[in-house]
């Protein structure tokens, strides 16, 4: 998040002096956190869990053939993108408190409605649907114990395989369609349409958490700066960290899709059976849940997004390439330790580093869902080089593309870090040749201004 340099004035000191930082904070965490990593793990678990599905018998149940199952996974991606942008800039005046319960709800029951589909274009226009409701809310695919808990369930779930006249297959999209239902439900009891409303705070409380929001530029002073405006919409396509962060998402979005959806076939194809391959997916996927979180803090608390994402591009490469140049199944498996990790641990911190260097609203919610367009624009190809341009069991060309892709988000994301070293010196220069209160007359600059400092 961008430091302020002026830092709080009078009212915030007194703010600040009133009010228990750490009680505020923890109170928003209590409610606040656990409601928002729910929504993201059930819209993950919706979206992919038709990779489960599939080595459960989805694809005989609807009588599909390889490429018609991939051509329903770009389905997904083709309304994903299509409808982002527009939703993101949409969510503000809704409020989080009305559209996302409701988006979830109605994802929810499109999810279930996939267990009772008896053909391959009733499944088409579901797999419709959820990419077109999901992308209201900008959920990006980011859990990774999502991922874990995936397994989990599908090896559970099949067993009810014949129950009732379904499928395992289709119990799978039953039960957790309706997970996310009754999750979404509850939702519309929790959350607030924003700080100034949350009942769980007093009166100091919200002032306290608007001025550090403020302080911290994730609202501006002037109502009118963060309202909404075409120009600030096309700033986002010029800024030039947003490019260069654009150039690493459609390459880890085809890693992060391509993992997601292909990871219990690809066990599979090491000599597992189906109910066996639904849990020796988990390992890899609890393992990045703990390395997605380690990496998390890290990059908050040093400051260095930059940093995290070229490490976990190098992580990336080592398991890619163990994966391509190995024929041992163990080997090919413990592989999986390094590229889910390495894979999902760059995305939270991408998804961080777009906002902490965007500003004002407008353009910092342009910028955030440019990235998860292209983040799932890479999701597009992904189910085609593992769908159909890259058959089992070795993946050739898909794993050659990945480990490509997996070395140029390093060099774009160093290329960034350079780029925003270079910013803050010429921002410094131009603070020290500034007049007497030019930092108050600076907030439309947003993060143009010389008193925007980017993290890096």
């Amino acid at each position: 998040m961008a430091e302020q340099l002026e830092k709080t004035t009078d009212s915030s000191s007194d703010a600040t002096d009133s009010v228990s930082e750490r009680t505020v904070w923890f109170k928003i965490d209590r409610w606040i956190i656990p409601v928002i990593t729910i929504f993201y793990l059930l819209s993950f678990l919706d979206r992919t869990n038709i990779g489960n599905a599939r080595i459960a018998g989805l694809q005989k149940d609807l009588n599909m053939s390889n490429k018609e199952y991939t051509i329903a996974l770009t389905l997904t991606y083709v309304a994903y993108v299509s409808s982002e942008l527009p939703s993101n800039l949409v969510l503000k005046r809704v409020g989080p408190n009305i559209l996302l319960p409701t988006i979830m709800i109605l994802w929810g029951l499109v999810a279930t409605l996939q267990g009772v589909v008896t053909s391959y274009h009733g499944l088409l226009a579901c797999r419709f649907f959820i990419g077109f409701l999901e992308a209201s809310p900008c959920f990006s695919p980011r859990p990774p114990l999502a991922g874990a808990f995936s397994g989990i369930l599908a090896f559970g779930i099949i067993h009810l395989d014949g129950k009732r006249g379904h499928s395992g297959a289709a119990w799978i999209f039953l039960i957790e369609g309706a997970l996310t239902v009754a999750c979404g439900l509850a939702a519309f009891f929790v959350l607030p349409h924003s700080p100034t409303s949350a009942r769980f705070l007093t009166e100091r409380e919200k002032d306290h958490v608007v001025e550090r929001l403020r302080e911290d530029r994730v609202m501006s002073k002037d109502q009118e700066v963060d309202a909404f405006s075409w120009s600030e919409v096309g700033r986002a396509f010029t800024s030039p960290q947003v490019v260069l962060s654009i150039l690493t998402e459609a390459p880890i979005g085809v890693a992060l899709y391509g993992l997601a959806y292909f990871t219990p076939s690809i066990v599979q194809s090491l000599g597992y059976t189906s109910a066996a391959a639904q849990l020796m997916t988990v390992p890899p996927f609890a393992v990045s849940a703990i390395a997605t979180v380690a990496a998390a803090l890290i990059s908050d608390i040093y400051k260095c997004r930059g940093a995290v994402i070229i490490g976990g591009s190098v992580i990336c490469i080592a398991g890619f390439g163990l994966f391509l140049g190995s024929s041992d199944h163990h080997v090919q498996y413990g592989s999986l330790f390094l590229s889910i990790p390495g894979t999902y641990l760059i995305q939270p911190a991408l998804a961080a580093w777009n906002a902490n260097n965007s500003a004002p609203y407008i353009r910092r919610a342009t910028t955030m869902a440019l990235g998860f367009m292209m983040t799932n624009s890479g999701g597009i190809l992904a189910t085609w080089l593992f769908g159909d341009l890259s058959p089992a069991p070795r993946y050739t060309k898909a794993t050659e593309t990945l480990l490509i892709f997996s070395a140029l988000m390093g060099l774009f994301s160093a290329l960034n870090i350079w780029y925003l070293f270079v910013q803050n010196k010429w921002k410094a220069r131009a603070r020290g040749s500034a007049g007497p209160g030019s930092a108050d007359d600076s907030e439309k600059m947003g993060d143009r201004s010389p008193w925007f400092i980017y993290s890096y």
